[in-house]
């Protein structure tokens, strides 16, 4: 059974990614609203129905934005680390909390997910992979620097979103205070471009069919330099970079094959329906 994934919105603004099959979703945070992401997932022919869970990477505000009024209304469990609820100081009803420990697989219905600790600024930060059918879908955003769990992960993943947050550059020459500069550029703070595309390049699976570049910065990274810098290495390894003003298109990931579907609307029947590949 192949896998559907999109980023609903991937920034400093919000980040939000969905992963499911036909019967079973999560979402990866939760920092647009519930009316937005409704609205996103309905635009892709999907819907917060089949959500079974919510898992939280960490306590920034761009993460968990819409957790209360998503998991109220849908009476969604929200997995999140004891230390960042306390420090997210968002209201979960007890009965849809739920912890999970570092390389723990939890399943949610036919897919398992894991969760893995990596370097950034929050207080009990993870990444995920969520697995079924024989496919790999990593989410690794908001790290500091590529660790060996990050590259371990990383390295068996079918799909991926990963942080392209910003250009050294771009960043060096901007306007931002040099402690804010020290902070991004930091082991606890976010992943540049060029650290992407060597974890990309050195590290990437035979299989690897879609890496979906995440979390740009808005004033200190550009689609089109994160395109050209990625491009020319992409092999047979589909290339998209995620917006933080909407979603991606939906994708369809299947095991053992080096090539994925883009769905307009899988949930109906279209005519404008087409195949990348």
């Amino acid at each position: 059974m192949p896998l559907y994934i999109t980023s609903l919105n991937s920034g400093s603004n919000a980040n939000c990614y969905y992963i499911g099959n036909n019967d079973d979703a999560v979402l990866i945070d939760a920092g647009l609203s519930c009316r937005e992401t409704e609205k996103r997932m309905k635009l892709l022919g999907l819907s917060l129905n089949n959500v079974k869970a919510i898992f939280i990477s960490h306590e920034h505000t761009d993460h968990i934005n819409g957790i209360e009024s998503i998991s109220k209304k849908y009476q969604l469990p929200v997995y999140i680390t004891e230390s960042t609820f306390k420090n997210s100081y968002v209201s979960i009803a007890s009965h849809l909390r739920k912890p999970f420990l570092h390389n723990n697989i939890i399943t949610i219905g036919a897919l398992s997910v894991t969760a893995f600790k990596k370097s950034h600024d929050a207080t009990d930060p993870h990444s995920f992979m969520i697995s079924s059918s024989g496919i790999n879908i990593g989410i690794i955003t908001d790290i500091g620097y590529a660790c060996e769990e990050v590259i371990n992960y990383f390295s068996i993943c079918d799909a991926a979103f990963l942080e392209s947050n910003y250009c050294e550059e771009m960043l060096a020459n901007g306007s931002y205070p040099f402690h804010l500069k020290k902070r991004i550029s930091g082991k606890q703070g976010h992943l540049s471009n060029t650290q992407a595309l060597e974890l990309f390049t050195k590290y990437r699976s035979k299989n690897l069919q879609l890496l979906v570049l995440s979390h740009l910065s808005k004033n200190n990274n550009t689609t089109e330099k994160v395109a050209a810098l990625f491009q020319p290495h992409a092999g047979n390894t589909k290339i998209v970079v995620a917006s933080r003003y909407e979603s991606t298109a939906l994708f369809c990931i299947e095991a053992l094959k080096p090539a994925f579907s883009y769905v307009k609307k899988r949930f109906e029947k279209n005519k404008d329906q087409l195949s990348l590949f």
